[in-house]
């Protein structure tokens, strides 16, 4: 399988390259600084530097050239404001799902976050800061420009709250998820599960969110 990342150096997004590099497939990451390069072949990914804040949608198209899936990992980060949330986890994200489209990628995995459906309607969470809230509603504006789409099996994984532990292999892998933690470690070994189902069918449950639980991985992903 010939994987695309959108957002290569991230965290989950490395952890996930390498993953899919292991067991043979072949992984091209997209970055906006050619510094991470090094860090993705040392994950065995194949970095390509493209920015897609200001790129275009025929240039990432022909980065997507016959991929079988494409993944968007990016974010716009800790510290960025309301309009680079917008910019990135909104705009970019639909940028990629447009390229993917017109290169023929069939299937597309949105990484999103728990948490969007309390902006839903323009509602305003209770103590939650208004750049956060900026965040999900990007999120959630990425999330219904890809489910309307017909022409890209969407999967968007919701993960709960992220940590850096250690892989425990287990997780709650459902659409009723709304709370909880996660290893990135797990979300990347889910993520890898989930675009074999998008490629390869049966196509998961179009929006799953994520935390740890006790369900073995590959058995999470299968019943979804």
């Amino acid at each position: 399988m010939r994987i695309v990342i959108a957002g290569g150096h991230g965290k989950i997004a490395l952890l996930l390259g390498a993953l899919a590099a292991g067991r043979g497939d072949e992984v091209v990451g997209l970055v906006r600084d050619p510094g991470h390069l090094e860090d993705l072949r040392a994950a065995g990914v194949r970095g390509v530097v493209r920015d897609l804040e200001s790129a275009t949608g025929p240039e990432v198209a022909d980065d997507l050239a016959g991929a079988d899936a494409v993944v968007f990992a990016a974010g716009a980060g800790p510290g960025s404001g309301a309009a680079r949330k917008d910019s990135v986890d909104h705009r970019a994200a639909v940028l990629l799902a447009d390229a993917a489209e017109r290169a023929g990628v069939g299937a597309y995995l949105l990484i999103s976050s728990i948490g969007v459906d309390r902006v839903r309607d323009g509602a305003v969470p209770d103590g939650v800061e208004e750049v956060f809230v900026a965040y999900l509603r990007a999120k959630l504006a990425a999330e219904e420009d890809l489910l309307a789409r017909r022409g890209l099996r969407v999967g968007v994984l919701r993960p709960a709250s992220l940590t850096d532990d250690p892989p425990s292999g287990s997780v709650l892998l459902d659409p009723a998820v709304d709370t909880g933690r996660v290893a990135r470690a797990d979300v990347a070994a889910v993520c890898l599960g989930l675009l074999d189902r998008l490629v390869a069918g049966p196509a998961p449950a179009p929006v799953l969110g994520l935390a740890a639980g006790d369900v073995p991985v590959e058995e999470a992903v299968a019943r979804v």
